[in-house]
């Protein structure tokens, strides 16, 4: 008898799961989506009222659960690399105890500078969601336009000079004795 009512029951489960309207999870997950990012605006209004930086505010997220949510604080901490998503990403790497966010969604208020892109590259965040293009923030003075023209420009073209090979050996050192460490990638 509990054999045959677990097998209803796992019929009745499967027949729920076909019978979910695709249009529905659509607007589920639209909800979540937007639930996050409005934590991120709430924490980068929050920001700028205080005169911590620009109006960037960032969430991350994982397992629909929010892990951390940031704001841009270059202004308030005098350090220009404070910018919403890296403080997100600290954050969330400090709660979590782990520097690997591959389980990780980013929800940014606007689409993140090369900085933040790198950072979120290396947190291995699987997802980015964004809510204004670099060209919005670049009306509003905040220009990265000539970071991403500098990338495109071969070494000896670029405005900031690159010197490169200096100490070379004992710098290459460093990586032969990490290796014989036997030290974890990160």
């Amino acid at each position: 008898m509990q054999e045959r009512e677990t097998g209803a029951s796992a019929a009745r489960h499967v027949r729920r799961l076909w019978s979910i309207d695709p249009t529905a999870v659509q607007r589920s997950n639209l909800h979540f989506m937007n639930r996050y990012m409005q934590l991120a605006i709430e924490s980068a209004l929050e920001g700028v009222r205080k005169n911590h930086g620009g109006p960037f505010g960032a969430c991350i997220t994982q397992n629909a659960r929010v892990i951390a949510v940031a704001h841009n604080t270059v202004l308030r901490d005098r350090d220009c690399t404070c910018h919403a998503e890296i403080n997100a990403i600290r954050a969330a790497s400090k709660k979590l105890r782990c520097f690997d966010l591959s389980a990780c969604e980013l929800y940014s208020t606007a689409e993140p500078c090369p900085m933040c892109l790198a950072a979120v590259f290396w947190s291995r965040i699987r997802k980015i969601h964004i809510g204004v293009g670099r060209q919005v923030a670049a009306r509003y003075g905040f220009d990265d336009a000539r970071l991403h023209a500098e990338f495109r420009l071969p070494q000896h073209r670029r405005v900031m000079a690159i010197q490169t090979g200096v100490m070379r050996e004992a710098c290459q050192n460093l990586f032969a004795e990490w290796k014989s460490l036997h030290r974890d990638l990160y």
